[in-house]
Formats: C-alpha cells, sequence, structure tokens
C-alpha cells in the first residue's frame, strides 16, 4: 500500500497467474467492509511489472473504510498478513489495448480519466526498450485536460520518470505530451507560475514541458498531427466526459483524408 498526496493510494497485488493488456479494469471487493459491494477501478501497472496495481482517489464511504483497512495512515512497514483480503473479478478490456495496432497515438485525458494511460504509457515504451518486440507505434502524443493541481501528483511523477528514461536513451522525440490545466489557482498562484516562467522545470509538476492553461485548441492540434504524419493510420484514445467525446470524434472525422499524402484518424472512446 502506498498513500500518494491529494487522498490517494496506490495498492500493489502479486500477480499468481493474473494477466492483463494495457489500459483493463477491474473489480474489487474487500470482505472485511462489505461481502455485496464490488467496485471498478482502472489498472495503473503495465502487463511487463512484476505486481499489477491500482489507484484508488479516497472519495466515499467504500473507499475510506479500505484505506483504514489497509492501514494507510500509518507510518510504519505493515506485514502482508494484517492487510485485508480483496477478491479480484476480472481484468476487463477497453478500446485503448488497440493502441499497438497504429503507427501514430494520440493519447487524450480529461480528469481522473488519465489513469489507464498510466498503464498504456509504461507498457507502450517497456515494448519501445525490447529489442524483441516489434513496436509498430512510432510516435505518441498525449494530452491531459486536468480541472485542477489536486490531480498531478502521482500522474507527474509518471510522467518524470518516463521523461527522464526516454532522456537517458536518447528517445525524448517518441513521446510529446501536453498539460492544460482548466482552472484551479488563485491571484498569488498565477503571479508565481507567471514568475518561474524562465525555470528548467514546471512550477506545477516539475516537468521539462511547461503546464498549459485553458483548453486545447483541436483545429491546431488534428492538422499539426496531419502533416507530421503523411499517409499515416493515428489512433485517437480518448477517456473522459460524453462532451468532450462528442468534440473529438467529429474532429477525427473532419481531419481525416483518403488521400495518399493526409493521415487518417481512428477514434476510440472510454466514457465515464
Amino acid at each position: 500500500v502506498v498513500k500518494h498526496p491529494s487522498k490517494v493510494i496506490e495498492l500493489q497485488l502479486k500477480k499468481k497467474g493474473f494477466e492483463m493488456f494495457p489500459g483493463q479494469y477491474v473489480f474489487l471487493q474487500c470482505s472485511k467492509i462489505s461481502r455485496l459491494e464490488w467496485h471498478p477501478f482502472t489498472l495503473t501497472s503495465a502487463p511487463e511489472e512484476d505486481n499489477f496495481s491500482v489507484h484508488i482517489r479516497l472519495v466515499g464511504d467504500w473507499t475510506e473504510a479500505l484505506a483504514k483497512a489497509c492501514r494507510a495512515d500509518e507510518l510504519e512497514f505493515q506485514e502482508a498478513w494484517k492487510m485485508p483480503s480483496l477478491s479480484v473479478d476480472g481484468p476487463f478490456g477497453t478500446a485503448s489495448t488497440d493502441i499497438f495496432e497504429y503507427n501514430v497515438g494520440v493519447c487524450i485525458a480529461a480528469g481522473i480519466g488519465v489513469t489507464p494511460f498510466a498503464s498504456i504509457l509504461k507498457s507502450i515504451w517497456y515494448k519501445y526498450l525490447n529489442p524483441d518486440f516489434e513496436l509498430k507505434l512510432q510516435k505518441v502524443y498525449f494530452y491531459w485536460i486536468c480541472p485542477d493541481t489536486n490531480a498531478f501528483e502521482w500522474f507527474s511523477d509518471l510522467l518524470q520518470y518516463l521523461e527522464t528514461q526516454m532522456k537517458e536513451q536518447g528517445k525524448a522525440e517518441f513521446l510529446d505530451y501536453n498539460i492544460y490545466l482548466t482552472r484551479g489557482w488563485n491571484r498569488n498562484q498565477a503571479r508565481n507560475i507567471y514568475l518561474h516562467e524562465g525555470d528548467s522545470s514546471d512550477i506545477v509538476t516539475g516537468l521539462a514541458q511547461k503546464t498549459l492553461y485553458g483548453r486545447p485548441n483541436w483545429d491546431q492540434v488534428f492538422p499539426a498531427i496531419s502533416n507530421a504524419h503523411p499517409s499515416k493510420n493515428v489512433g485517437v484514445f480518448f477517456c473522459g466526459p460524453k462532451v468532450l467525446s462528442s468534440t473529438l470524434h467529429k474532429k477525427c472525422n473532419e481531419y481525416s483524408t483518403i488521400k495518399a499524402d493526409g493521415a487518417r484518424f481512428h477514434y476510440n472512446k472510454e466514457n465515464f
């Protein structure tokens, strides 16, 4: 059990024959809390890792009770036998697992919809480093539209790890990521952000890529990707609310072309 900032806990579980694909989800049941309640959580680990994991935001009675049962607030290390027994149902598939079928991948997340992309981005990188695996993906674009800074911590740690690894391997150009903050800053924070604009790392996330403020202009994003990858199949994968999903689906159709020198966008969604 790992306790993260902003009331998030990470549960790491031993596989014992458990097989998964990136982006999938499971249902969890804790009989110590209730034998009838099963709750869905997206897997945040990659299939290549030794354990499988979920990140859980503590926002209700059941998740709060789970954190207490797992002794998440206790500072000292807890032996495994002190942990409650968890039942796992799954994993279940999502459209995100098809990302490896495309030349170019565009991952778009809104808010907590970022969770499945933790597994996907890690798995892509493991496959990219595996000389025995022929990876069709040549480029990955990642867009995260986040309503406030409270959701940044655990996922920005992952991005920072990937950023460091790719730089060390000389592959920094493989992943192009953009984080958009739509609200959640006051006047003092805005002034602090402005004063640190010249720093080498972003003051909000600690990443080399600076946080953007507002929302993406999709009428600039899609043509830019199309021009950069002529005659390629581009898989667009979205996880978030239906309103934005509808907009992105229309943009995929609008900017796809049957011409030999144009990109073809294929839309895949996971709504919540």
